[in-house]
């Protein structure tokens, strides 16, 4: 094709893309992680020769330009690398232990205060506010609440919670919560559990996070305050003798009274107990057996107290016997929850006498020792029937 004088030169389409297609040997792509070499840990890295002669490439003459371009780009990329590895080694460097977050930062505090009360054998919780609680719901908040568990035990019988705080993440509660009948032998082997909790309406609440305090930590009467960070939940031992389940406690009061001759027996109150009804309540009362009973006419019964879990009865019955026949004898004593219509349900149940152990027979004895003395004690029910298993 001739080209006429004056014209501009044109090339086609076709002409400008087989241009330069192939120039030479395919040169391979460089990858991303080309420009950050690794070194094994422990070596400090050394720059390379390349940024020392990145310098004396820009005096070089031009007739070494021809090849400048491609050496260049060869040298800056070994440059490129060696100057972000020391830039960046100091952000790595927190990663060389494996660093795993751990939610327990994200799921929040909780401030709260324990005392034990000695003297009248109680416990009180005082729940403070929490921190930063993880959201549970939609909106990026929770309806947080806090209930508290005894551990061994049944949970049912010895749950307290607090009421519920809507849509927050620091809530304030300053709520105390109080288990009655705490002994002495608890404080050694029973640790509280403190759960928080998200309540929903329309699903299972939610479970955020709990702490777990020993109570052999606390001394008696004097208050001891925690900030603690919620944790993932732990199981629960299962492993525990179930025969020994907690139903609740009892306290009773015993008296040999040597003027009417006989034993003053007196079911004072019970607190915490395992709720049987399906609205989360009992309908208790007390019964109790002095044996062996020859006549069968031991029995006393107390009233039936409605919709409850800590009833008040506060009832006295009265045996006549010899004090020397006292220590032939046991007391058994039993908690049943009334239905009507159908049979009542067991409790929990507790015998004192010389064949008892622990509190139990130390209570015995202090009463026999003690004459006309009122001798009150707590106790914890369990779910074995004393005797030989009769019913109501």
């Amino acid at each position: 094709m001739t080209q006429r004088k004056g014209e501009k030169t044109t090339i086609s389409i076709q002409e400008h893309m087989a241009i330069d297609v192939c120039p030479g040997p395919i040169q391979p792509i460089k990858q991303i992680s080309d420009y950050f070499p690794r070194y094994p840990r422990g070596l400090p890295p050394t720059v390379p020769p390349a940024l020392s002669r990145t310098s004396s490439l820009r005096s070089t003459s031009t007739s070494q330009k021809s090849e400048g371009p491609k050496q260049d780009e060869d040298d800056l990329d070994q440059a490129f690398g060696a100057t972000a590895l020391v830039a960046s080694k100091k952000e790595e460097e927190p990663d060389v232990e494996g660093y795993d977050s751990d939610d327990s930062t994200t799921l929040g505090t909780l401030d709260f205060s324990l005392l034990y009360d000695q003297e009248n054998n109680a416990l009180h919780c005082t729940i403070n506010k929490a921190k930063g609680l993880k959201p549970m719901d939609h909106n990026g908040l929770s309806d947080p609440y806090v209930k508290l568990h005894l551990l061994p035990g049944a949970s049912k019988a010895n749950k307290l919670r607090t009421k519920t705080l809507r849509n927050t993440l620091n809530p304030v509660w300053s709520e105390t919560l109080t288990y009655y009948g705490i002994t002495d032998e608890d404080m050694v082997r029973k640790t509280l559990r403190i759960s928080v909790c998200d309540e929903d309406k329309f699903r299972h609440n939610e479970f955020i996070g709990e702490t777990r305090i020993p109570l052999k930590k606390l001394k008696p009467n004097q208050t001891k305050n925690f900030s603690n960070c919620l944790e993932k939940q732990l199981p629960i031992d299962k492993t525990e003798d179930k025969s020994l389940e907690e139903r609740g406690r009892i306290m009773i009061s015993l008296k040999y009274s040597s003027q009417k001759c006989g034993l003053v027996v007196g079911i004072i109150r019970c607190a915490h107990l395992a709720a049987m009804d399906a609205n989360g309540f009992s309908d208790p009362y007390v019964k109790t057996y002095l044996k062996p009973d020859e006549n069968k006419k031991s029995k006393h019964k107390t009233a039936v107290k409605k919709k409850t879990l800590n009833p008040e009865f506060n009832e006295e019955f009265f045996y006549e016997i010899k004090y020397a026949d006292l220590s032939k004898k046991t007391l058994e004593v039993t908690v049943w929850d009334y239905d009507i219509g159908k049979s009542n349900d067991f409790i929990g149940g507790l015998s004192l006498g010389i064949n008892a152990n622990g509190e139990r027979l130390k209570h015995w004895f202090d009463c026999l020792k003690n004459k006309d003395k009122k001798i009150e004690r707590w106790h914890t029910l369990t779910n074995e029937l004393p005797g030989s298993g009769y019913n109501d």
